[in-house]
């Protein structure tokens, strides 16, 4: 079977939005740069709302949804530009529920901790007096890399010990910078031949519950009616793909570096090893979420 085509680049989200009804929105990368809103997302989000249909942000976030609409309102991103958020953090919570009541050794920062409230889960401090390893990040996601944690995965793989991937993320940027996401640390935990339970995009259960949300806004909507947008080949995309959703790429996300410079010959060229290697397709190409 021959490679799918390397999708057109078009002009704007209003070239493909007549074919679709629901908008599932990619965060980081997409609608900011982890310190600011992109120029015109919102003004794009608030206008398919109005002519097309429900906008709902998925994002592999380790935290609940609950946490997120202050934080996004200080960038300019208000509650007008979306129906609503569905977060890695909300699918790890019902994943941690489901193992609950047990002992849990948190890898990750504090700001994650969360991910606890109101679930029969105790903290430990001693990953051999735990049931289970919950990681939603790096400590220090500035200073560290997957490497500083080579002897303490190495302890957890040897007492058999699951991770719960509270965000299945490598790497997103922050302003100028890439940083490291906990799924780096749970892909170095697998090529060790750990086992991980991934509670995020691309696997399925985010998209389930997405779903459902927008069952109840918008009852009736089909999988081929709803569009992805999202910047990571190995999340956004993939996800959609297994999910039978069409996925807008957005190249001014992760791979902004990769595509600064080049050529639209160029551009086409890059794209098409990067999806093939992948093994991902895409609808369409946008440089940014615009409309």
């Amino acid at each position: 079977m021959s490679a799918p085509p390397v999708p057109s680049l078009i002009d704007g989200l209003h070239a493909i939005a007549p074919g679709y009804d629901a908008l599932l929105c990619d965060v980081w990368g997409v609608v900011h740069n982890g310190r600011v809103a992109f120029d015109g997302v919102a003004a794009c989000l608030e206008r398919f709302r109005a002519e097309r249909g429900p906008v709902f942000l998925l994002t592999n976030a380790p935290r609940p949804a609950a946490v997120l609409p202050p934080q996004l309102a200080r960038i300019g991103i208000s509650e007008a530009c979306y129906d609503g958020i569905v977060t890695s953090g909300d699918a790890t919570h019902f994943e941690l529920s489901r193992r609950a009541p047990g002992v849990v050794f948190h890898l990750g920062p504090d700001r994650d901790l969360g991910l606890f409230d109101g679930l029969e889960v105790r903290q430990t401090s001693s990953v051999e007096e735990a049931d289970f390893v919950l990681c939603s990040g790096l400590r220090d996601d500035v200073r560290e890399t997957p490497a500083d944690y080579q002897d303490e995965l190495a302890a957890m793989q040897a007492l058999g010990q699951t991770m719960v991937c509270a965000n299945p993320d490598i790497q997103v940027v922050r302003g100028s910078d890439l940083i490291y996401c906990a799924g780096a640390l749970a892909e170095a935990y697998r090529a060790i031949g750990g086992e991980v339970a991934y509670c995020g995009k691309p696997h399925g259960p985010i998209y389930d519950l997405a779903m459902r949300r927008i069952e109840a806004v918008r009852p009736g909507i089909d999988r081929d009616r709803v569009l992805a947008v999202g910047d990571g080949p190995k999340t956004d995309v993939r996800g959609a793909n297994r999910q039978g959703i069409d996925c807008l790429f957005i190249l001014g996300g992760i791979h902004a570096r990769d595509m600064a410079g080049k050529s639209p010959s160029e551009h086409r060229a890059a794209l098409t090893k990067l999806f093939e290697t992948e093994r991902v397709h895409a609808a369409a190409v946008l440089p940014s979420l615009i409309w």
